[in-house]
């Protein structure tokens, strides 16, 4: 169910009897909208949000940043990860990734498998944030994605 008193529109707030939450039944919503294809449920507490995000193969977020900290835990999959003043890398499942506040970064599944993993956020931001460009104008797609000719993804 959805609560009027999210931060995150179609997000569902914890609390008030909602302890336990079976994620992968749950409404997904949009991560990133606008530069990102990472969609999946987001949870509020008081301080903080959690989402079970998808991102998938071959797409992902073009550079952007958020106010908030955020941890993304790595679940299934392989993400190419930048994040400003660091070298890229390639991580997989079993993966923390830790972007602070106010630093660009993008993460992008590679193409052979869609990406899952869950993110958390402090709640002084939404879950969506801005693309560094300011456009919003889309996501990004890795360098060897070819979408499937009969599904298009």
């Amino acid at each position: 169910m959805t609560d009027a008193t999210t931060k995150n529109a179609g997000a569902v707030k914890a609390g008030d009897g909602a302890f336990l939450f079976a994620l992968a039944d749950m409404n997904k919503i949009d991560a990133g909208t606008g530069y990102s294809t990472a969609h999946g449920p987001v949870i509020e507490g008081d301080r903080i949000q959690v989402g079970l995000m998808l991102k998938p193969r071959g797409t992902g977020a073009r550079p952007h940043k958020h106010p908030n900290e955020q941890w993304n835990y790595v679940l299934q999959g392989k993400l190419r990860v930048n994040i400003e003043g660091e070298e890229e890398k390639i991580v997989g499942p079993g993966t923390l990734i830790y972007f602070p506040a106010n630093k660009v970064h993008s993460t992008v599944a590679l193409p052979e498998e869609d990406v899952m993993f869950l993110a958390i956020k402090d709640l002084s931001h939404g879950i969506i944030g801005m693309a560094a460009d300011g456009t919003m104008a889309g996501p990004h797609y890795d360098p060897g994605y070819e979408p499937d000719a009969k599904t298009g993804q």
